[in-house]
């Protein structure tokens, strides 16, 4: 992954209502969740909700498909995947680090 990529989704991602989406995206799966449904989810109006779905698709972190009358976005796994194995690519000097960044089973305060 380029460095301008990596920039454009950590930016895409640096919004309150991008980054619950995204994440929102991610719990959902293959099969997605159409944008009004994202939209009321968040509490979010619509409008706001199309311009934040367009920063994380141009980013390269969401993809959209057309089903009837709905647009239905979903995570891009690989995309993010990769953003993830840049930040972490020199995790610990290259020595096994999986009991220091093995993910803390934690709740997201209230």
């Amino acid at each position: 992954m380029q460095s301008h990529q990596v920039i454009s989704s950590l930016a895409a991602l640096a919004q309150e209502h991008r980054l619950a989406a995204f994440r929102l995206l991610v719990e959902a799966g293959a099969e997605g969740i159409p944008a009004g449904m994202l939209a009321d989810k968040l509490g979010v109006p619509p409008s706001s909700m199309s311009f934040h779905l367009a920063q994380l698709s141009h980013a390269g972190l969401v993809t959209q498909r057309r089903e009837s009358r709905s647009i239905i976005y979903s995570a891009d796994y690989a995309a993010m995947n990769a953003l993830m194995g840049y930040l972490t690519e020199n995790c610990c000097g290259g020595d096994d680090c999986a009991a220091v960044c093995a993910p803390a089973d934690r709740k997201e305060p209230a």
